[in-house]
């Protein structure tokens, strides 16, 4: 079996102990590890209103990171559309393309990434407007307006500086077809979907209709990958996660906390019973154990590429598990 490319997606995870200034200084040296380790992309993730996680404006991120490496592709994954207006979506990524052409990568998706409150204060859209919103958007870059349409004779700059390939996020299936029948790129998000994505991607490929950017499907398998030496260790550094989650359904989002808390913490049986089935949907082990169960999924997806998300509490253990998971995934 030939393995797919690996690529890196970071939420820019804030941990107890660290702050958000230090957190952001972090995503440095991931961005540096990728760059160094032959990673294919690194998308930042738009979230809001999380205490752990400090990735709200992508596009300064990535802006960042790709100003400290060489050839690493630097995007969005995503752009939480009903966030933005299309037009500044677009002006925004065509100044990053043209800065550092070649190198950028867009990412859509069409949830908020955030509670109710906090999309209305962003001014969020109603998620029914995404199809009209993301139409809109290519048709500034497509020229896809009637001629007769109000915002035809927009003038969109920078000009003369093409979009970067654009993907289309899903975690249940609702935007495979699309993205195909628009020629784009998709990505889903197994690593904290439980809805399976073989389905997605048959229904991508399937519908695809090749486009400028993109001659053939390309889908990509985003999983949640927790990998250390040896697998007791994996499963100890996976307990951050647990509390984390817990807390998030619990409507009590905190920075990540280590391991040691989890153990403390008085778990119920319930409480216990919903991080088990989250946990699920994780990839936690040493190398071995880890580069056998992403072949899995790969094998079940047929999957062009794998996106990694790895969360833990110590920063030098994160860039350790994808430094091991590189190594094993090289040897073939």
């Amino acid at each position: 079996m030939t393995l797919p490319p690996l690529s890196i997606q970071d939420l820019a995870p804030i941990s107890q102990g660290y702050s958000t200034k230090e957190a952001l200084a972090k995503t440095l040296d991931l961005a540096r590890l990728g760059d160094e380790m032959g990673f294919v992309r690194l998308w930042y993730a738009e979230h809001h209103g999380m205490p752990s996680i400090a990735s709200s404006a992508p596009d300064i991120l990535i802006a960042h990171a790709a100003a400290h490496t060489r050839r690493i592709n630097i995007g969005a994954g995503g752009v939480m559309l009903p966030n933005h207006v299309p037009l500044r979506v677009v002006e925004t990524y065509r100044t990053l393309e043209g800065l550092y052409p070649g190198r950028i990568d867009l990412g859509i998706g069409r949830a908020g990434g955030s509670d109710g409150l906090t999309l209305r204060a962003l001014r969020s859209t109603n998620g029914e407007d995404f199809p009209h919103e993301f139409a809109e958007l290519l048709a500034y870059e497509r020229g896809g307006f009637p001629d007769d349409h109000p915002l035809a004779r927009v003038k969109v700059v920078p000009a003369e500086v093409p979009l970067p390939p654009i993907w289309l996020l899903g975690s249940s299936g609702a935007s495979a077809q699309m993205a195909g029948q628009y020629g784009i790129g998709y990505a889903f998000a197994s690593h904290f979907s439980p809805t399976p994505a073989g389905p997605a991607f048959d229904a991508y490929r399937h519908s695809f209709r090749p486009s400028d950017q993109f001659a053939t499907p390309h889908a990509i398998l985003c999983v949640a990958v927790i990998c250390a030496p040896t697998d007791e260790e994996a499963r100890h550094r996976s307990k951050s996660m647990e509390l984390t989650w817990l807390r998030l359904r619990s409507n009590d989002p905190q920075k990540i906390a280590p391991p040691e808390e989890s153990d403390a913490y008085p778990w119920t049986e319930q409480e216990r019973g919903f991080v088990e089935s989250q946990s699920n949907l994780w990839i936690v082990g040493s190398p071995e154990t880890v580069k056998a169960k992403i072949e899995e999924k790969v094998q079940e997806t047929n999957a062009d590429e794998v996106m990694v998300s790895t969360t833990v509490h110590d920063y030098d253990k994160r860039l350790e598990s994808y430094r091991l998971l590189k190594e094993i995934w090289d040897k073939g």
